[in-house]
């Protein structure tokens, strides 16, 4: 299956993503129980590729325990370190997570991550960038590069904002002992922000692992009345959808497989209904003009990411 679960939306009550506005998530144990149940859904599915990162608050905690109630090594686990949640749950939070890329922090969030070993494969710097110059940090490479031989973990960055393909091809260039260090990007990549083509070719002939994150753009690729500039978008993306009898999310995740061939998916559901629709997507295969219209929704990334600046938390 292409598909893997992403958890960010099922580790934290509040989340960037518009299709969320009106759920109330304000008991805690029951969200905790109705992620545990789409986790497992998930699995019942075909799902083995689940993403987690300790800055989506209860999520690493929550994989833990339900990896414990598994047994079946096709089950892949990748988390990233570099992010802590600090929201604490609070609906009304100023600050939902910090961002520190430092080698105490990675050393700090490991100590967590590790009990997720033997599932745990791959291990990502969260939201690599030039400025934190956490690509140049050598003492924090040389750590990575230790972990990945000593568990035998694939080592990947995940990378947001306008200057993704500058990050990933500085990415590209970095060796430890003659190595290169990373082996997976998991990139920011839907109908609206294509700059991933750009460099896809490149990172897939050099064999490098690709996972595709915010498929549905936070939700934005789905009809939304806040977005005018879309409206003519959404009337072709269910043009498409009703022509293939699947929902618009499902148009919107086989995009990404077609045209970033051997990738993982990941879907964001916060609900097994959601879910359920997203998995739709292996039911469809969408012609040449399908794509080209897509491809000619893209957007300039800095369009694209002034907007997901505006999301609120929800």
């Amino acid at each position: 299956m292409h598909l893997g679960l992403g958890t960010a939306a099922l580790g934290r009550p509040q989340y960037i993503n518009v299709r969320l506005e009106h759920c109330d998530n304000s008991d805690l144990e029951i969200f905790r129980k109705q992620s545990f149940k789409v986790l497992e859904e998930a699995y019942n599915l075909g799902i083995r590729y689940f993403d987690t990162a300790p800055g989506y608050g209860l999520a690493e905690n929550l994989l833990l325990e339900w990896i414990q109630t598994k047994n079946d090594n096709s089950i892949k686990i990748a988390t990233k370190w570099g992010y802590t949640y600090t929201a604490n749950f609070k609906k009304n939070a100023k600050i939902h997570e910090v961002k520190e890329h430092s080698l105490a922090k990675l050393k700090e969030q490991w100590q967590f991550s590790k009990q997720l070993l033997p599932y745990l494969k791959v291990y990502q710097i969260h939201s690599a960038t030039l400025e934190t110059g956490v690509l140049e940090n050598t003492a924090v490479l040389n750590y990575l590069s230790d972990l990945k031989t000593k568990y035998n973990l694939k080592i990947g960055i995940t990378t947001t904002g306008t200057n993704q393909v500058e990050v990933i091809k500085k990415a590209l260039n970095i060796f430890v002992d003659k190595t290169p260090i990373f082996d997976v990007f998991q990139v920011t990549y839907n109908f609206l922000e294509q700059s991933l083509l750009e460099i896809s070719n490149e990172l897939i002939a050099q064999n490098k692992a690709l996972v595709i994150k915010e498929a549905l753009a936070n939700g934005r690729v789905l009809a939304n009345k806040n977005y005018p500039n879309y409206q003519e978008i959404y009337k072709s993306l269910e043009k498409i959808a009703t022509k293939h009898k699947v929902g618009t999310d499902a148009i919107a995740l086989q995009f990404c497989k077609q045209t970033i061939p051997n990738s993982v998916v990941l879907s964001g559901a916060s609900s097994k209904t959601q879910l359920q629709q997203n998995l739709k997507t292996g039911t469809v295969l969408l012609l040449e003009e399908d794509i080209a219209l897509l491809k000619s929704f893209k957007v300039l990334p800095e369009i694209y990411w002034a907007e997901r600046k505006k999301l609120q938390w929800n």
